[in-house]
């Protein structure tokens, strides 16, 4: 197959947020030893990209710099050591230390490709892995903890939907916390029994008293600022607030107490963690067990489709209203 020496690629020119991306030409990447080069068919965005565009994520990189965490594509070169995935439609995580997805074409290593079945799509292969892993990921998580409730906020997004079907499969109590009033109707409509709208009066009484009766002791935190510490207290002695996120961009502010006298726990969960300690087998078969599920338990929602060249009007309408669903980037496509 013949490759292009040069590549369209949406370029961060410094840490100051969508404004630094801008549309550009860049030279073909090529692989390395246990590396491929993966012909982006479809990619997307998610929170941790918006995070990273700002310089508030848990790494940098040099700049220039092409963003982007997860995509689909095919492999259309690869070099020493991975070899058997010549010619594979994956799903792929950017590397660390590499440009990212949103690109005509992407180097990564070769443990960060996960070949996808036939059935899914190109859609559903670029929302497989941060949202779907990371639902998994920490609902195992709590149950390996012995919970049998558990409490979320962010709960209309992409991931706090996919845990209350989980939950749901898996017979487990889930308390839901959103912000808005259509958010609730929107996770009642999902099936969700316990909805809460913090900015109603009275909203912390009823967390309490709701995770009271149903003996939460467990946590997924998107938030951070003054509600870990609200998530704190309202769980059972000796349970765990996880934070995975921090939407509010504030610091977790917590009551010392809870965690002295109420034998409490706050940890973090940063799903590429959780990737480099898992065997290579064993995040296969969740990858498999993932593809399975995309149609309905963590299926993801599609707000719009963009080319590389409309892609910024696709990022800030995302980034505006991401409870509305995934913006989808195709590379490949071009305008006019």
């Amino acid at each position: 197959m013949s490759l292009p020496s040069t590549m369209q690629a949406l370029q961060l020119s410094n840490y100051s947020g969508l404004d630094a991306l801008i549309l550009t030409e860049t030279p073909m990447p090529q692989p390395g030893h246990n590396d491929v080069l993966v012909k982006i068919l479809a990619t997307t965005a998610n929170p941790s990209d918006l995070h990273f565009m700002k310089g508030e994520y848990g790494f940098t990189k040099p700049l220039p710099v092409v963003p982007g965490f997860e995509g689909c594509g095919l492999v259309v070169a690869a070099g020493e050591g991975a070899e058997s995935l010549q010619g594979q439609r994956v799903a792929c995580f950017a590397a660390q230390d590499k440009d990212g997805t949103w690109a005509e074409y992407m180097v990564t290593g070769a443990n960060n490709c996960f070949p996808l079945q036939d059935h899914v799509t190109d859609e559903q292969g670029t929302t497989m892995l941060v949202n779907p892993f990371t639902a998994i990921a920490l609902l195992n998580l709590a149950q390996e903890a012995g919970a049998k409730a558990v409490v979320q906020t962010a709960a209309a997004g992409q991931v706090g939907r996919m845990v209350q079907r989980l939950c749901n499969d898996r017979a487990i109590s889930c308390v839901n916390i959103v912000r808005r009033e259509e958010q609730v109707t929107l996770l009642k409509g999902d099936g969700a029994p316990y909805v809460l709208n913090s900015s109603e009066d009275g909203f912390f009484d009823t967390l309490r008293q709701t995770c009271r009766e149903l003996k939460v002791s467990y946590a997924f935190d998107a938030v951070g600022g003054r509600m870990t510490g609200m998530l704190l207290e309202a769980i059972r002695r000796g349970g765990t607030v996880n934070v995975y996120g921090v939407l509010s961009g504030k610091p977790a502010s917590l009551n010392g107490g809870q965690l002295i006298f109420g034998d409490k726990t706050v940890t973090g969960f940063w799903l590429s963690r959780w990737f480099a300690r898992q065997e290579r087998s064993t995040a296969l078969d969740v990858s498999n067990q993932v593809q399975e599920l995309l149609d309905d338990t963590l299926q993801s929602a599609i707000q719009g489709y963009y080319t590389l060249a409309t892609a910024l009007d696709g990022l800030r309408t995302y980034e505006d209203n991401m409870t509305a669903g995934k913006v989808i980037i195709q590379p490949a496509v071009t305008t006019g």
